[in-house]
């Protein structure tokens, strides 16, 4: 039974499945959407080299398809886990997704498909259709029908057969499939605050008002607009951009008084990017702290400051307010190294939202008996001597499901809990001869 499980298919998960999967350990990689690749796949480029993020992700993501190692277990979710270290049995609930295995990922059926629903994974800023696939390089390759929107019309089904194919099925079950494993890495990742009890900031109200994953699809290639920075209010280009940070972070208030740690740096890189779109733009960061800690961040942001000619501003804006009818922006703030207020004006507003557990972790916590620190991430049995290790042994953590985290340190934890699994099944082995 030389074999792990592991619990979320974005980088860290995706880093721990090859990692065992080159040392000759058979890898269940189960993912709850219909492709893996997670939050680092809805990025346009990684900070502080700048580095197209999908050209990063995107080899490993195929590796992972062609390993005959791992295999992959998406549109799934783990529902019932009992037994101990070595001898772990899982059953895994696997969702239909009326295209079957035959599917070649063409793409006739979606063009001919009628339904458009707001793209998840474009943030809603930009449409799918009731047949698809979340983004071009998505593995698997596949296509999903989303029986809530779908009208049942059948084109799809004249589509795929008229390319000679019969992939379509809309008689599909779901399915729970039992899995015996040594080992389980969980590495489901983060979810993002939504600033609904921020009204000052106008995130509801003002189209023109984003939170900075939504930034971050809108100012990618791939994206809803090709990459145009332009106004979701009315489509014109914007010029002026306002990054806001630790909005719902470090508050007693809000319940988030912890730091994100990575927003100082993917604000420094999305305003890099609006300078490198636009030279002629102007970008304003306004910041509490600066948490510029990884080798090269400093540096990163002495560039934005004196080559990119990005301003920084020590100070949170008290509110943001529009012009009703050309949806124009004024933010208005204390910059607290004067003790000056004054306002900015602003076609984009960016909030740089704090990092928070997914809501899943309660649940899958019951499931794996493992337990959660106060702010509903996955605890550690300590975080110097033991920072992958669970309370349940035999089951690690990597990650953003234990704490707001960077890429590298994401996949260098994946690393490390691979190679804990790794050992783990060499001990049992041994014990069992």
């Amino acid at each position: 039974m030389n074999s792990v499980m592991v619990i979320g298919g974005g980088i860290s998960g995706i880093q721990a499945s090859l990692d065992l999967a080159d040392r000759g350990i058979k890898v269940y990689l189960v993912e709850r959407s219909t492709s893996i690749g997670g939050t680092m796949a809805q990025l346009d480029k990684t900070f502080p080299t700048l580095d197209c993020s999908i050209c990063i992700l995107g080899p490993k993501m195929v590796e992972v398809d062609q390993n005959p190692n791992i295999e992959l277990l998406t549109y799934s979710e783990v529902t019932k886990v009992d037994g101990a270290a070595g001898n772990f049995r899982v059953t895994v609930h696997r969702k239909p997704r009326y295209v079957g295995e035959s599917c070649n990922g063409c793409g006739e059926c979606a063009k001919t498909c009628p339904i458009e629903v707001p793209n998840e994974y474009d943030e809603g800023l930009g449409t799918r259709k009731a047949i698809y696939v979340p983004f071009p390089q998505a593995i698997p390759l596949r296509y999903t029908i989303d029986r809530d929107v779908c009208v049942e019309c059948y084109r799809c089904v004249e589509a795929c057969t008229g390319q000679g194919n019969d992939a379509i099925d809309f008689n599909m079950t779901a399915e729970d499939v039992e899995l015996n494993v040594s080992a389980i890495i969980v590495a489901t990742g983060m979810d993002r605050y939504i600033p609904w009890n921020l009204g000052e900031y106008g995130y509801f109200q003002y189209p023109n008002v984003l939170d900075a994953l939504e930034f971050e699809r809108l100012i990618c290639a791939s994206g809803p607009t090709g990459g145009n920075l332009v106004r979701p209010f009315d489509g014109k280009p914007a010029h002026k951009i306002v990054f806001v940070q630790c909005v719902g972070s470090r508050s007693q208030r809000l319940g988030v008084p912890y730091c994100s740690s990575v927003c100082c740096m993917y604000a420094t890189k999305e305003a890099i990017l609006v300078r490198e779109h636009d030279p002629d733009s102007v970008v304003t960061i306004f910041y509490i702290d600066l948490k510029v800690f990884g080798q090269g961040f400093q540096d990163f942001v002495d560039r934005a400051r004196d080559q990119w000619g990005v301003e920084y501003i020590r100070g949170r804006p008290g509110e943001v307010r529009e012009h009703p009818y050309t949806g124009d922006l004024t933010v208005w703030y204390e910059d607290t190294d004067t003790g000056i207020v004054s306002k900015k004006e602003a076609d984009l507003v960016v909030l740089c939202t704090a990092m928070i557990a997914r809501p899943g972790n309660t649940k899958l916590a019951e499931i794996l008996g493992v337990e959660l620190d106060e702010y509903k991430f996955f605890k550690v049995k300590d975080p110097l001597s033991s920072p992958v290790e669970t309370n349940v042994p035999g089951i690690y953590v990597c990650g953003c499901c234990h704490g707001p985290r960077d890429i590298p340190e994401s996949v260098a934890e994946a690393s490390g809990t691979a190679a804990m699994a790794a050992e783990l099944i060499e001990v049992t082995s041994k014990e069992d001869r």
